[in-house]
Order: C-alpha cells, then sequence, then structure tokens
C-alpha cells in the first residue's frame, strides 16, 4: 500500500530535514513533485511531525513459553509496536528455559506467525540458568547469537572464563546480569583482558560501573554495554526493580556515559508481571511502550539532539546485531517510526499494550508519543 508522507521531517544519525517520503513496497524515496497525489492510497500530512528508523530493543523479556499470563508473544509484540520497536531481542529466562533448540524454535515459529515484529530469541548460557553446565552452543548457535543468564548472574569464576571463551569461539554476544554489579563488572572485565571474548553487559546503573566500562574501553577490550531508560530518566524511586533505582550522581554519570560513548545502547529491560506478583515482590517493570518518551523527555530537557536518540535507540543496536538498519542516505529498508514531539501526555492514561501495568511512571507526563509504527513498508501500529 503506497504511503505517502507530505511536509515530514526526516532524522537518522546522519540526516535531519524536512522533505516528502513515499513508502511502497518495502522500499522508500524521496520525491519532490506532488501533482500525482491522488494515486497515493494513503496521504499523511507531516507536517509538526518526525519519521525516524524504528527502535531496536536487545533486552526484553517476554514470558513465553510459561509465563504467558504475564505476556506472551502477541501482546509483547503489540506492546513493541507502540512503542516504536520492530525488532525484539527476548531474554531466556522462560519456563522451560530457552537453551534448547525445541524452545527456541518454538518461539521463531510462533513470532513468524504472528507476523509483527523481528523477534531474536536469547539463549541461556547455562542450562536451565542455574547450573554450572554451559548450553549445547553447537546446537544453538543456528538460531541465535546472543547468550545470557539475564535475571541470574553467571557467579562461578570458571564458568564466566568457559562462557567468554565460547563467545569467542562461535562469534557471539555474551550478555551479562550482574549484581553486586561493580565487582562482577571489575571481575568480568579483568576476565576479558585474559582471556578475551565478547562481552555486553546489561542495564548499567552506576557511577563507578560506567567508570570501570570506560576505562575498559579506552584500553581497547572488548566490551559494550546497555542502560535502560528508567535509570536515565529517574533516581530514588522506592520499587522494585533490579538492579534497583539508584541517587542522582549516578544518573548523571549515565547521562554522562551516554554523551561520551561509553554507553551504546538503550534496552528497555522490559519486565512484566502480574499484580499478584509483584505484590509477592517480583523485580522488574515494564518498559517498551513508553521507553521513546521517558528518554526524549530527558534529552528534551537536557537539549540533546534527538540524532543520538536515533544512535541509540537504533543505528548501533543494528550494528550490534549485524542487521541492516534503514537509513535516509541509504535507501535500506522501510522500518519507521512516527512520532510528534510536541505531544505532551500522561503515563497510564490509555490503556496499556502490555497484560501487565507493573511501572512506578503511571501518572508522570512526557513528550513524544509514538503514532505510527511501519515494518517492512507496512503500518503495524497506528495510534493517530
Amino acid at each position: 500500500m503506497p504511503i505517502l508522507f507530505k511536509k515530514i521531517r526526516i532524522v537518522d544519525t546522519e540526516t535531519d530535514r524536512n522533505t516528502n517520503v513515499l513508502i511502497f513496497d518495502n522500499t522508500f524515496s524521496e520525491i519532490t513533485n506532488l501533482d500525482r497525489q491522488n494515486n497515493f492510497t494513503e496521504i499523511i500530512d507531516g507536517e509538526g511531525l518526525v519519521l525516524m528508523p524504528s527502535f531496536i530493543d536487545m533486552h526484553c523479556h517476554l514470558r513465553d513459553p510459561g509465563y504467558t499470563y504475564k505476556e506472551d508473544l502477541k501482546s509483547g509484540q503489540q506492546t513493541a509496536l507502540s512503542g516504536g520497536f520492530t525488532t525484539i531481542c527476548c531474554m531466556a529466562n522462560t519456563m522451560p528455559a530457552c537453551d534448547n533448540p525445541d524452545t527456541i524454535k518454538y518461539i521463531l515459529d510462533k513470532a513468524k506467525s504472528l507476523n509483527m515484529c523481528e523477534v531474536i530469541p536469547v539463549s541461556a548460557v547455562t542450562r536451565n540458568l542455574e547450573t554450572n553446565q554451559l548450553v549445547d552452543f553447537d546446537s544453538m548457535i543456528k538460531y541465535t547469537r546472543l547468550f545470557s543468564d539475564d535475571g541470574k548472574p553467571i557467579i562461578n569464576k570458571q564458568t564466566m572464563i568457559r562462557a567468554l571463551q565460547a563467545s569467542s569461539k562461535y562469534h557471539f554476544k555474551l550478555l551479562t546480569h550482574c549484581e553486586p554489579e561493580v565487582e562482577m563488572i571489575e571481575r568480568d572485565l579483568e576476565l576479558l583482558k585474559k582471556y578475551g571474548g565478547n562481552l555486553h553487559i546489561c542495564h548499567v546503573s552506576k557511577r563507578e560501573s560506567v567508570e570501570l566500562i570506560r576505562a575498559a574501553k579506552k584500553d581497547n577490550l572488548n566490551v559494550t554495554c546497555e542502560v535502560t531508560p528508567h535509570h536515565l530518566f529517574s533516581y530514588g524511586l522506592n520499587y522494585i526493580v533490579h538492579p534497583p533505582f539508584r541517587e542522582k550522581k549516578d544518573t548523571e554519570e549515565l547521562l554522562k556515559g551516554v554523551l561520551d560513548g561509553t554507553i551504546d545502547i538503550i534496552a528497555t529491560d522490559h519486565a512484566p508481571h502480574s499484580k499478584k506478583d509483584k505484590l509477592k515482590g517480583a523485580r522488574g517493570l515494564i518498559g517498551l511502550e513508553h521507553a521513546f518518551s521517558l528518554v526524549y523527555t530527558l534529552f528534551k530537557e537536557a537539549n540533546i539532539n534527538i540524532q543520538l536518540l536515533s544512535k541509540l535507540m537504533s543505528d548501533t543496536p543494528s550494528k550490534m546485531l549485524k542487521k541492516r538498519a534503514t537509513k535516509f542516505n541509504q535507501k535500506t529498508n522501510a522500518d519507521f517510526v512516527l512520532v510528534d514531539l510536541a505531544k505532551k501526555y500522561i503515563i497510564g492514561e490509555k490503556k496499556m499494550n502490555s497484560k501487565s501495568e507493573n511501572t512506578p511512571f503511571i501518572g508522570q507526563s512526557v513528550y513524544g508519543e509514538v503514532l505510527m509504527t511501519i515494518k517492512n513498508g507496512e503500518i503495524k501500529y497506528d495510534n493517530r
């Protein structure tokens, strides 16, 4: 279905200008002659709106299989699309754990049948995420290049060494969940320096962690890291999430790390729970639906260019996943999000798309509403 965006502002890491964009059959082009506009199936007045490459989340929990009362592949993808995400990487702490070919094929096949987002399952590092026995990398590497026991740290030093060595041998990213955070990051960086590997540190939240990673990058260690929207946006909240909300000095250093390139990407750590489970102390909060708004509101207040947001939420994640990113100057695939940067809204005033509502940000006023999400040239979410 041909879609014409008239007078739209287009933004990516290299582009920021106003134009007219025609999307047709997973391709797009800029056009100057609008005389034939009646031939287009849909014409969208883009004045005051922004069209960007859609977002990629390298860290979320979809709870499918096993905990589908919290979230499932369908509701999780609906939530992702409502937040402007078209590619999501789901963690392995399901039931059964995603530590075997049958489970990972179940996730891939179900996601394909739903035809919503691109879903990339993350394999566990250890069997059932609770032993020192590594998964069969030979069988799992056929389906994914991301491995993590997220939700649990790899405490055993020898297991971590073998996982790092496997990440070099099989060329995958090892995503680590570090608690206690600073001590484990320090240990893992020392092991990385000694044994090599492809290390990615999840949900960095402390000032000291940023300083350690900054120094490791200066030493040319092969390490990347992420920060969540909620750890960037807030501090000191009395809400059960792991890692917890930190102090103001930590949040300030996280933003400094974003600006100087120490922090590579923003990832949501979307962790849906039922009200009953949350009352019992379940850790985590939902993040996919309002991630863009939280980050954009922070950037707006700090006068940070939105092109950096596109880098953190689209461009760099695509490179890390070795995906072909949407780029306006390269005429690559048509995965877009349409946003209204001027729109101010209150989180929670509209029904959530997730099955869960566990977030401390209900009632929070934010800027930047997602109006439309397009995957492969097809409208998958429309909130106009």
